[in-house]
């Protein structure tokens, strides 16, 4: 179990209700729960895991990548980034370097450097942060010029 922050903290920082399609990559089922208790009638909501994520092939206007590790997550950022409407937003979820507690060892966590440049390259910018649980963070990244 994932010791989450708020529901309404996390939902106001994501920014949820600015959303109308929304998807959720390999997120834990906690979290999965909160958004779906909030998603309002104008709103739809698709979970699938990082695995999975080919295999979905709408777009989304907020897509949310809970991703740990280093291993496999360039295919994941790419695959989502397809995804991703021109004037979404993508978060990405990743467990802090430096707290006990995450499956992933702290040598093999994803990190912010890893994903600005990963994603710098695809044009987007991380413009924000928010605090998602007391081991994980998520970055906010958008295309350049939105």
């Amino acid at each position: 179990m994932i010791p989450l922050r708020g529901s309404a903290e996390i939902l106001g920082r994501l920014e949820l209700s600015a959303a109308e399609r929304i998807l959720l990559v390999g997120a834990p089922a906690e979290l999965e729960e909160i958004f779906a208790r909030e998603l309002q009638p104008d709103q739809s909501i698709r979970s699938t895991g990082a695995r999975m994520l080919r295999s979905v092939k709408e777009r989304f206007d907020l897509i949310l990548l809970w991703q740990e590790s280093r291993i496999g997550s360039r295919a994941a950022l790419e695959t989502a980034l397809k995804r991703l409407e021109p004037a979404g937003r993508l978060w990405v979820a990743t467990a802090m370097k430096k707290v006990t507690g995450p499956r992933t060892r702290a040598v093999h966590r994803l990190e912010l450097s890893d994903l600005v440049k990963a994603l710098e390259k695809k044009g987007m910018v991380c413009d924000r942060q928010a605090r998602l649980s007391a081991w994980h963070v998520g970055y906010r990244f958008r295309r350049r010029g939105d």
